[in-house]
């Protein structure tokens, strides 16, 4: 069994993460999953969150608004809708993810993902003390 895996978390403005990796905690959609080596493969999306990594360097903490997340034996590698470390983080990132997840602005379809999203920011958001 190996030691480490690769990670990587990317969002559409930059590459965050590239490292190995010992584990990585992450939010999944249907709840927290970590990922170690030789995990696996799975495919599952993100719900708002922190993605939390171990490597070589120290433990590293990445907020994500949501995404997708890939799993195999040797890497993980996180497609974030919008990501930044967890110190970059400020009420004003956090105000412009809430207002991604409006009930009032939804349609009838979609009433009750929103919802969910919108109670795991608001979650978040008390978790980081934003």
């Amino acid at each position: 069994m190996a030691d480490t895996m690769q990670f990587d978390l990317v969002s559409p403005e930059r590459k965050l993460a590239s490292f190995a990796a010992s584990e990585v905690l992450i939010p999944g959609s249907e709840g927290d999953m970590t990922a170690m080596p030789d995990h696996m493969p799975v495919i599952t999306t993100l719900r708002p969150g922190i993605v939390r990594a171990k490597g070589p360097d120290g433990d590293q903490e990445f907020v994500v608004s949501g995404g997708f997340a890939e799993v195999t034996a040797t890497s993980l590698s996180v497609l974030a809708e919008q990501a930044m470390p967890r110190g970059d983080v400020t009420a004003e990132f956090m105000d412009a993810l809430a207002a991604e997840f409006t009930v009032d602005q939804t349609t009838p379809e979609m009433l009750d993902t929103t919802a969910k999203s919108a109670a795991d920011l608001a979650a978040l958001r008390v978790e980081l003390g934003v």
